[in-house]
């Protein structure tokens, strides 16, 4: 792709430079190759899936821009197959600016989100939240990164992986609940090697607990973050350990476990970093745990990961001592497969399942709720251009009469579109 649109510029600028040749004066022809050259050399770099480049001519400044669009049409069924809510259009659109400046090792992210699904209204009233990540890196090493700003916290794999990878139209009911979604402060990580093929990663963060975009409540206190990643067969192809499905199919066995612990102190919202205020300007801390395991090999890729809420009095009462508000408290699992056909043609199954202790789930008013969810997806170009329709049923257990009656089927088609 690079080649072909360099090609077809440098015949474009060739034409252009004898036009101008046969209508300008020839004393003024000076080093017109040299010209031609240094045009093509300041072009943009244009890659599909690697966004459009421009870097100066010493390579002290770079930027990469992308763009990534998810459109979706959804239905929902109650439990008589009666059409009870449709859900249609834009899902995501996003821009995205990476580079560096001055040299490599000090590098920046930029993400933006526009849908309201992206920008959603903070709970404290501000309404631009648009900016999803926005990270300045320094680069010591190619074993060492460390970072400040705002940008996803390394809890459980499924939140880690990019929407624009994902083999569903979404993550889990696991992952909504159980996220920590984004939030801002001091990033580092560490990856390293041991013998031929083992390799590991220890990623860290400091941050305000908060959420992305919320600045720091009162009265609230910090979040730590803690990730362990083993790698003992190798690294994944094309970063295969971030998006879902086998699409490079791994002409060898990859396996990668990981495990994480997120301490958020003095909390001041439902989910930790996201959620609704907790009433009352009530504070809580709040502790979150991951688990999790990919296999991948030949397109076949496996998934299973776990994550769970734990928090002492879990429960926000009014002045009566009523119960107005629970933090969910409990855990929950996400198993997945899939396999790639040829002419890229692949079928994922899912099926998560949320686990509430006792006290939550009496509040809930179910022991355990379930999503199957069957998807068919059809890649063009990788992700960078796919279009997946995915299937859920949804059920639960020991729950109140009529919960989930009026979501009980799922059905969704998307069409993705990146650079």
């Amino acid at each position: 792709m690079k080649r072909t649109i360099s090609i077809v510029l440098s015949l474009y600028i060739a034409l252009q430079s004898i036009v101008w040749a046969q209508e300008t004066p020839q004393d003024t022809l000076i080093n017109t190759d040299a010209q031609v050259t240094e045009l093509l050399r300041n072009m943009p770099n244009v890659e599909v899936g690697k966004g459009v480049s421009f870097s100066s001519k010493d390579n002290r400044y770079k930027l990469t821009m992308r763009l990534r669009l998810q459109s979706m049409v959804g239905l929902t069924l109650d439990n008589n197959m009666n059409l009870s809510k449709t859900d249609v259009g834009i899902k995501r659109f996003h821009m995205r600016f990476d580079g560096h400046v001055f040299t490599p090792k000090v590098a920046y992210s930029i993400q933006l989100g526009y849908t309201p699904y992206d920008a959603k209204e903070l709970p404290n009233g501000s309404a631009m939240n648009i900016i999803r990540d926005a990270m300045i890196y320094y680069i010591p090493s190619s074993a060492w990164s460390l970072g400040l700003g705002q940008t996803k916290l390394r809890g459980g794999r499924a939140n880690i992986n990019s929407s624009s990878a994902l083999q569903f139209v979404d993550r889990s009911i696991v992952n909504s609940e159980f996220s920590i979604d984004r939030d801002f402060g001091l990033f580092a990580e560490f990856h390293n090697k041991i013998g031929k093929t083992f390799n590991y990663a220890i990623k860290g963060s400091i941050t305000t607990g908060e959420g992305r975009n919320y600045g720091m409540a009162l009265n609230s206190g910090l979040a730590y973050t803690a990730r362990v990643e083993l790698y003992p067969l190798g690294k994944f192809t094309s970063r295969g350990e971030v998006s879902e499905g086998s699409y490079v199919r791994e002409s060898s066995p990859k396996l990668a476990i990981g495990g994480a612990f997120s301490y958020n102190d003095r909390a001041s919202r439902l989910q930790g970093q996201k959620g609704s205020l907790l009433q009352n300007d009530s504070r809580r801390s709040m502790q979150a745990w991951f688990a999790d395991l990919i296999f991948k090999y030949q397109g076949f890729a496996f998934y299973a990961d776990a994550m769970g809420r734990l928090c002492h009095n879990a429960n926000i009462t009014d002045a009566n001592g009523d119960i107005q508000q629970r933090i969910y408290t409990g855990w929950g699992v996400n198993v997945q497969a899939s396999y790639i056909f040829t002419k890229d043609w692949e079928i994922a199954l899912r099926h998560s399942t949320l686990l509430p202790d006792s006290e939550t789930a009496q509040y809930e008013g179910y022991k355990t709720e379930n999503q199957a969810t069957l998807a068919i997806i059809k890649y063009f170009i990788g992700h960078n251009l796919k279009v997946h329709a995915d299937f859920s049923y949804n059920y639960a257990t020991g729950a109140t009469a009529g919960y989930l009656d009026n979501s009980r089927w799922i059905a969704r088609l998307s069409v993705d579109v990146g650079i």
